[in-house]
């Protein structure tokens, strides 16, 4: 790690709200003095009041997780995605640019959007958010990401399981059982990805789940592009799916009517959203053990690395292994 590496950990994890207001003053915001912290981890996220105008939301970057290329792709995405109307929010254009350095600190302005979390009974919402998904994804196909890596198998689920290991986050005594299951776990990931073979990858959001959207009245505002990669376009749908399956099976259905106004999609996915699910799992669990010695994620995530979260972490594991041999959610289009 080079001297300047080390200056952007320390300054990032010493934020103060002097920094937070000395940076977006210096973009040219006219600071009223007040901030409120958003629930980010990931990156540091604030709501900044401005004189006499709306607040902005202020990202102050993570140092080390995302190059600057990889930054700027999501925004020229994002940017992309706006430019088709569809409802993103998208970092502010300041002096030509929308990624900053201010100080130690690299820093996006965007626009403050409101609103609620979807209600995921609601059936016009869901079929709304199916076609916004599809129409992302008609944009998404048009070109590819250079700088961003894929959601794979390796990423999500082997470097994820041996940093774990590695890394002595998993109790001596549970070591034996996750391997077990892991391994396990692998062999069905792995045919489940055979099964929808031939099924393309594609730009996405890539988090996308009721958190990352807003609803304000009619209107729907998409948030949080930060993890967006490549992968399968049912890596867009599956979190809006809740409850067991016969309580899936119709939430599905409603979201790819919706889907299907603008794209086809390509049944043969339907196969990894077990897989996909189980990837995320693995990788949470993972992104939170690479977080641990920020301050920040203790006090969030008090529960993380005990003997009770690793035993329920495996017993998830079970469970997706049985779901994965299951036959996927039914869908007639």
């Amino acid at each position: 790690m080079t001297a300047s590496s080390r200056e952007s950990e320390l300054a990032y994890a010493q934020l103060r709200p002097d920094d937070i207001l000395t940076a977006i003053d210096g973009l040219g915001f006219q600071c009223d003095g007040r901030f409120l912290a958003l629930n980010s981890y990931e990156n540091r996220v604030y709501q900044v009041g401005v004189e006499d105008s709306e607040p902005v939301i202020a990202k102050f970057y993570r140092p080390g997780r995302w190059s600057d290329d990889a930054i700027l792709e999501e925004h020229r995405f994002t940017a992309e995605l706006a430019d088709k109307e569809i409802p993103v929010v998208a970092p502010l254009t300041i002096a030509g640019a929308t990624l900053h350095q201010c100080g130690p600190f690299r820093v996006s302005v965007s626009p403050c959007r409101g609103g609620r979390a979807p209600e995921l009974d609601d059936r016009d919402l869901m079929r709304q958010l199916g076609r916004l998904v599809a129409r992302m994804h008609l944009q998404g196909e048009t070109g590819r990401f250079e700088h961003r890596p894929a959601i794979d198998i390796e990423t999500y689920g082997n470097a994820s399981h041996d940093y774990l290991l590695e890394q002595g986050f998993i109790p001596d005594e549970l070591q034996a059982a996750y391997e077990s299951i892991a391994e396990h776990l692998f062999e069905d990931i792995n045919a489940c990805f055979d099964r929808a073979s031939g099924s393309r990858s594609i730009r996405l959001h890539a988090d996308f789940h009721p958190g990352n959207v807003l609803v304000a009245g009619e209107q729907l505002h998409i948030v949080d592009l930060d993890d967006a990669r490549t992968g399968p376009a049912v890596q867009d749908l599956w979190m809006f799916l809740s409850g067991d399956r016969n309580e899936q099976t119709p939430q599905l259905a409603t979201l790819l009517e919706g889907y299907e106004e603008f794209r086809k999609f390509d049944a043969r996915e339907l196969h990894l959203i077990e897989a996909l699910r189980t990837l995320r799992i693995m990788h949470y669990a993972a992104w939170l053990a690479r977080r641990w010695q920020d301050p920040a994620f203790k006090i969030a995530f008090p529960w993380f690395n005990s003997h009770r979260y690793w035993d329920e972490h495996i017993l998830a594991l079970r469970e997706q292994a049985a779901l994965m041999e299951e036959m996927p959610l039914e869908w007639s289009g």
